[in-house]
């Protein structure tokens, strides 16, 4: 296994690194797919967690659970991401749209959908990640607990939490009174 801040070890490894890239690559992918919808930005966020780690900085956490910490560092960067571009007006082609998003019902409601992710990239990284897990990937509160090493009943008020200010932040795009 490559060791943290050892350079050495990881330009003298490619074959352990394409290993982790072909074992964790699709979940990051996902993970920021699920949360930006556009593959190209999921695409660039893949490159840029692999090429890091490429590059040595390598911690301690990646050496304790690469897919714990590449599900973090995905959910982060596509976080920051979708923070960055908040004040930017994004246009999609019904076409583009249609094919990166499949049959799913957004598609119907590009602009829901991103007032959705904007609400998502309010919440609080660790509450973000929380309900990724849950709503996105479908993991159950139990398998969230123990990806993030915290107790179900914490990862259930975390949910719940985020519930309520997502809905809180749908009602005041709807017009509604809170």
């Amino acid at each position: 296994m490559i060791e943290p801040a050892n350079c050495e070890a990881a330009q003298s490894l490619p074959e352990e690194l394409e290993r982790i890239f072909r074992e964790h690559s699709a979940l990051v992918y996902r993970t920021a797919f699920g949360i930006t919808r556009r593959p190209e930005d999921a695409e660039d966020i893949l490159q840029s967690l692999f090429l890091r780690l490429f590059h040595c900085d390598i911690p301690a956490d990646f050496i304790r659970n690469p897919s714990a910490y590449l599900y973090r560092s995905a959910v982060n960067a596509t976080l920051n991401l979708v923070r960055s571009r908040r004040r930017l007006v994004l246009t999609y082609e019904f076409d583009d749209l249609e094919s990166s998003m499949g049959t799913h019902r957004m598609n119907e409601f590009p602009a829901a959908h991103e007032y959705l992710r904007a609400a998502l990239a309010e919440l609080h990284p660790k509450a973000a990640e929380t309900f990724i897990l849950r709503y996105v990937h479908g993991y159950s509160v139990r398998e969230i607990a123990g990806l993030l090493g915290t107790s179900s009943g914490t990862v259930a008020v975390s949910l719940f939490r985020s519930r309520a200010r997502l809905k809180k932040s749908i009602r005041k795009y709807l017009g509604e009174q809170s």
